[in-house]
């Protein structure tokens, strides 16, 4: 997916809640939402209308925060610099959109780090911008809160995911029939595992089937517990469960299973994906060397590397719960923050 594209997400063509242009019903508020995870800088800018907000701004840049923190156990100065200058971009357009309510989270990559206390502080000198470190059970929530909109209400379980950069979580939900409801989490996993921790034990640029396979091994096993804790397979066989998957790599390949030729959200958010065409695309990535995989418009060379870590964890859960399709999400923590916002005012 491209990956420095500040006005990507803006506008009624490229995200479902509508266009950037002030209308009759708005509340008055712009809220502004970040998510600094371990791979990516991402911002969303909405205006407030009635329940629900449209965006009018945003930016996503791919910063590898998390790049050898496996390996050190702290935030490296190279990334932390790299991401300050996406923050700075960040601050930027809070400031132009005269944001009046705002959330900026961090995920795995400042969770683990030792150093992650020295970096939320270089971040509020540089830039003005207040990051917030959630547990994994918040991080969780927010996915759901921003993904929950996709459900089929008419199926009463939902296993929902999100391979992060350095981390992957699990969120097993009921889902009531009557949408005036809220969806129940029933079970939740943070796995401190994700497509850059994975690609940094693993290697990305020139990925074997042996390899391949070990990564799928090692995410199965570690996803097994979750089942055996919740039963959802018996359920699957009775067809109660549907799946979601909310990251860049479930909407990479379903990009590129729709061949288009550029990323557009529009055509992935909310669209179908089934478990063999996902299989397919990523036997075919799995067959590409790395310069053709970072020639791909839906790829791109900030990922090329990533992107089968994130297949070989999309697999594994894929096999645990053969569901047979899943629905793609590009939308998740932000979404959720803004949401939040929005309620946090109508109190």
């Amino acid at each position: 997916m491209p990956t420095d594209s500040p006005a990507a997400e803006t506008g009624t063509a490229a995200h479902p809640f509508g266009g950037a242009a002030p209308r009759p019903g708005w509340n008055g508020e712009t809220y502004a939402a970040l998510d600094l995870g371990t791979n990516n800088c991402r911002l969303l800018v909405a205006r407030g209308f009635g329940r629900g907000f449209r965006v009018i701004d945003a930016f996503s840049r791919i910063v590898r925060l998390g790049e050898g923190l496996a390996a050190t156990g702290v935030l490296s100065e190279p990334a932390m610099a790299r991401t300050i200058e996406a923050l700075r971009v960040c601050a930027g357009k809070v400031a132009h959109r005269h944001v009046t309510r705002a959330r900026y989270v961090a995920t795995e990559a400042c969770r683990r780090a030792a150093n992650c206390a020295e970096f939320v502080e270089r971040v509020r000198e540089r830039t003005g911008i207040e990051i917030e470190i959630i547990s994994s059970a918040e991080e969780a929530r927010l996915v759901v809160a921003g993904c929950a909109p996709l459900l089929d209400r008419r199926v009463s379980h939902a296993v929902v995911f999100d391979i992060g950069g350095g981390s992957t979580e699990l969120v097993w939900l009921g889902v009531p029939r009557d949408p005036r409801r809220p969806v129940r989490v029933e079970d939740s996993l943070s796995l401190p595992e994700g497509v850059v921790t994975l690609t940094d034990r693993y290697g990305g640029r020139e990925v074997s089937r042996a390899t391949y396979d070990a990564m799928v091994v090692e995410m199965g096993d570690a996803l097994r517990p979750f089942e055996r804790r919740n039963r959802i397979a018996p359920l699957i066989a009775l067809g109660k469960v549907q799946m979601l998957g909310s990251s860049g790599t479930v909407t990479t390949l379903a990009g590129i299973h729709l061949a288009l030729p550029r990323y557009n959200r529009a055509r992935v958010d909310g669209t179908a994906l089934g478990f063999d065409e996902a299989r397919a695309v990523s036997e075919r990535l799995i067959g590409l060397g790395y310069e053709a995989r970072a020639a791909h418009p839906c790829i791109g060379s900030d990922r090329a590397d990533l992107v089968l870590a994130g297949c070989a964890i999309l697999e594994a859960i894929c096999r645990l719960w053969p569901v047979g399709r899943l629905r793609v999400a590009d939308r998740g923590i932000r979404e959720g923050i803004l949401l939040g916002l929005l309620g946090a005012r109508a109190q």
